[in-house]
């Protein structure tokens, strides 16, 4: 097909589309007359070193008694799909009326009609499409634009001479950047402002964002200055920083320049070879050089090149148009120049291909003789191609050895959880052989040489193993315990928390001491299926008053000196998830929090619930006696299906003026929360407000079952907060705060304080009532006695029983006393007796031990010690 004056050439994913306009050959008469738009998809062949038509498609329309042209081609985005797609702006002109309608091109070469509109005049300057696809154009120093969203023509409140560039600018959208006349002040005096001031500050550079109809100053994007001299901008890039735009642009001018300006300041200048500049765009090469193409009125074109300073690096005549793309599929970009030739009027017979680089194709050059030279080329790159083969397998050989030894390291891991859950529901676990295990020699013999998991593997929810003879004779062990020692298993979800507890029969908890719960993931991961905890003990009855919440100090600063009790601060330091025993009226329950997001991502979870305790033993009325037990209490599953419907969320409700909450649902919140005590004093007036502004302000309501105690129900982060206000007198009073952390706490105080007295005291108190305290200090004291009295009269006296206790009973018999004093030899008998007597005295008062019996004493006295320390320092 021949070219004509109106052929149009768009550049799309490495292919140069054509598209012309024609009249069928055959027209029947009297018929009406069509035309058809055709559009050839050329594309570059590198072994002709020509293009080629890949494929073409055809439009028809009606053209009886009127004209159709091509307007402009552009490469916009299909709002729909989000697809870049050509797009083709068409007129259709019939009389004095005038339609113009918009195509859009598939990569099945369909033509989709976007929309169309009519107008009583011709679009002729600043014709514009962009993203939509939309249309922008300027008739009478008026913005118009029209999108393929609303299909109707709007008009914008802005005055301008110019629109120099149409794109999209980081946070405005859409922005036209154009030049308007400026609104220069009214001065008395005709002779104000010179000629020279008015040719400088009469042109005002702007942006105007269409779709939030926003002015922005022309100062960011270059200074007034050069508003009068702009014909045409490019942004190359645009950014926010600190909430300020930050804009880098290329512009000519009409003296015949190119100017780089960034932030609003020019950076660099270069002198263009021809005169009348009208457009230029960005070219990104191989050798990752900025280029900047610039066309002039005169179809000739010139490359700026863009480095250590701008300069013109090429420039050509006699140019139809440039083109920039990956035209040879090198991964960058490329310059297409289609030359004007009026000799020959095949498609893209006259080109030239470059990046002012390696890339360098044109027509009518004969590349026969570059054979050799290819040949040479190829041979290097089969090199080139062998060596990074080498280098590939070297690291693929490195990637299956660390591969390797990260399933090595997994299979340790599970095989470590499967023996423990075997040890806690009683079966013997047996090891897999070194062939099933097919690993290293080191960790087959870890796994071949492992007894029975108590004396192989290492315990992963307690401490070292203990020695031989330690503190309390202390065991991991299952024996001894009921067959039904829980009575209800239930999971609770609280925001991000995942809450468990476990009811556990009276008989059964009497015995324990330190109870804590554990979760472990009953399903084959490749991750650790322990889910790490940290301990938190709570007491709780039916006023709550007696609740001791640990806060984020729970023991007396530290001292000089700290012994290691082998107890339960090893396991809050190792899994730092929150279990919480909690003693509700006979119902003893003990809870764990773990935090609920890391658990999602498993979709369905199914988790072994363990009870680590210590079970004490009276004997000879000893209460250091005990045995570590760790029983299996049940399993729990959760889905994403459940957390969605709800099906574990806390109920609290109100129910004529009263909150109905599960007893579940109050330990839920109660696990999550931090209890915090303050005590309220007044000393001119009531404290009436506090009630008032619980039920009112708070929006409170007490519990059915516990009425002492409420529950807030008012909207934001205090929701879900529990309050216990106990009245000593009408000017005295205990106000307890349970809350999941310190902000709502805050937000509690502050609006606390805007009701009370301005004479009123607010004093927080450390844990727990005095009286409740006073009664916990009186059971330690009396531990810690029984454990020196028992520890000093059964240890001391079996040990010394084998040194010197059995000659402490010889005493020197005074009934032949007076015979021996009678002659000298019975004087010096009498002596040595004496003297030996002494000696033996002396030994006596100088009692020894071994040392681990004295460790062992010394470890039992300093555990009963701490303890009362910890309730003196709670009651200071």
């Amino acid at each position: 097909m021949l070219l004509s004056e109106q052929d149009q050439f768009l550049s799309y994913n490495g292919e140069v589309l054509v598209f012309q306009l024609s009249k069928p050959k055959h027209a029947e008469k009297g018929s009406d007359k069509t035309i058809n738009l055709c559009v050839r998809r050329m594309t570059f062949n590198r072994d002709t070193k020509l293009f080629v038509q890949k494929s073409s498609g055809v439009f028809s329309m009606g053209a009886s008694h009127s004209k159709i042209e091509m307007i402009c081609c552009s490469c916009t985005t299909d709002s729909r799909t989000g697809i870049i797609l050509p797009c083709i702006l068409m007129k259709n002109k019939k009389q004095n009326k005038v339609k113009y309608f918009l195509l859009l091109l598939h990569s099945s070469n369909q033509f989709e009609p976007s929309f169309y509109f009519k107008l009583d005049y011709e679009m002729k300057e600043d014709i514009r499409l962009f993203a939509g696809p939309s249309l922008l154009w300027r008739h009478e120093n008026k913005l118009f634009y029209i999108s393929s969203s609303t299909c109707v023509v709007q008009s914008t409140p802005v005055q301008l001479s110019s629109v120099v560039w149409t794109g999209e600018i980081v946070g405005e959208g859409t922005v036209v950047l154009g030049i308007r006349t400026a609104c220069l002040p009214d001065t008395e005096d005709p002779d104000g402002f010179s000629i020279s001031d008015r040719a400088i500050w009469g042109s005002e550079f702007f942006g105007y964002a269409v779709q939030t109809q926003k002015m922005l100053t022309g100062t960011c994007f270059m200074p007034h200055a050069y508003s009068r001299v702009v014909s045409s901008v490019y942004v190359c890039k645009s950014e926010r920083w600190k909430k300020q735009l930050q804009i880098s642009l290329v512009a000519i001018t009409h003296k015949n320049q190119l100017i780089w300006f960034q932030n609003g300041s020019p950076k660099g200048v270069c002198e263009l070879p021809y005169e009348k500049p009208c457009s230029v765009k960005p070219a990104l090469t191989s050798s990752n050089d900025l280029l900047f193409v610039v066309s002039f009125a005169s179809g000739n074109s010139c490359v700026v090149q863009r480095r250590d300073s701008l300069q013109v690096a090429s420039k050509w005549q006699k140019v139809k148009c440039v083109l920039v793309d990956d035209f040879i599929g090198s991964g960058s970009e490329q310059l297409l120049l289609l030359f004007k030739d009026d000799s020959i009027t095949d498609v893209l017979s006259t080109f030239k291909i470059t990046d002012l680089g390696e890339v360098n194709y044109a027509s009518g050059v004969d590349y026969k003789h570059d054979v050799p030279a290819a040949e040479g080329l190829q041979e290097n790159g089969l090199l080139t191609v062998g060596a990074l083969e080498t280098r590939l397998q070297a690291g693929w050989t490195s990637v299956r050895e660390l591969q390797q030894h990260l399933r090595l390291q997994k299979r340790v891991i599970l095989e470590s959880c499967r023996a423990l859950i075997d040890l806690v529901e009683e079966r013997t676990h047996i090891l897999p052989n070194s062939k099933e295990v097919k690993c290293r020699r080191w960790a087959r013999s870890l796994l071949n040489s492992a007894k029975p998991f108590v004396e192989g593997l290492v315990s992963l929810w307690d401490d070292a193993e203990n020695p031989p003879d330690s503190l309390g004779k202390e065991t991991s062990s299952v024996s001894n315990v009921p067959e039904h020692f829980t009575e209800e298993l239930w999971q609770r979800v609280v925001g991000d928390s995942l809450v468990v507890g476990v009811k556990l029969t009276e008989s059964f908890y009497l015995s324990l001491s330190d109870v804590s719960l554990s979760l472990v993931m009953d399903q084959d991961s490749s991750i650790s299926r322990i889910i790490k905890c940290q301990s938190k003990m709570i007491k709780l009855n039916k006023a709550f008053s007696a609740l001791a919440v640990c806060s984020s100090q729970t023991e007396p600063p530290p001292k000089k000196m700290k012994l290691d009790l082998h107890s339960k601060n090893d396991l809050e330091k190792e899994f730092p998830e929150r279990s919480s025993r909690i003693q509700l009226d006979g119902a003893k329950t003990v809870t764990a929090v773990t935090s609920l997001s890391p658990l999602l991502a498993f979709h369905h979870v199914c988790c072994l619930v363990l009870l680590h305790a210590r079970k004490q033993n009276h004997q000879n009325d000893s209460l250091q006696q005990c045995k570590k037990i760790t029983v299996l209490c049940g399993k729990i599953l959760l889905s994403l299906e459940d957390i969605s419907n709800d099906r574990y969320s806390i109920k609290m409700l109100r129910d004529n003026s009263y909150c109905t909450g599960s007893m579940e649902d109050i330990l839920a919140v109660l696990a999550v929360s931090v209890r915090f005590s303050f005590q309220i004093v007044s000393r001119d007036y009531t404290l009436t407000p506090v009630s008032s502004w619980l039920l009112g302000e708070m929006e409170c309501t007490p519990f059915k079952e516990y009425q002492d105690n409420i529950f807030c129900h008012k909207a934001g982060n205090i929701h879900g907060t529990i309050f216990n206000w106990a009245l000593k007198n009408p000017f005295e009073g205990v106000l307890t705060i349970f809350c999941r952390n310190l902000i709502i706490l805050f937000q509690c105080l502050h609006s606390l304080t805007r009701v009370l007295p301005p004479s009123c005291s607010v004093k927080l108190l450390r844990s727990g009532s005095k009286g409740v305290l006073t009664e916990h200090l009186a059971l330690a004291l009396e531990k810690e006695m029984l454990t020196l009295k028992h520890s000093l009269s059964k240890e001391t006296k079996a040990e010394n029983s084998l040194t010197w206790g059995n000659e402490t009973g010889k005493k020197i018999n005074s009934a032949p006393l007076a015979s021996l004093l009678d002659t000298e030899e019975g004087v010096q008998q009498f002596r040595k007796k004496l003297q030996k007597e002494r000696e033996e005295s002396v030994q006596s008062m100088n009692q020894t031990m071994n040392g681990a019996l004295y460790q062992k004493i010394a470890l039992k006295i300093a555990e009963a010690q701490l303890s009362s320390d910890i309730v003196v320092w709670r009651l200071a």
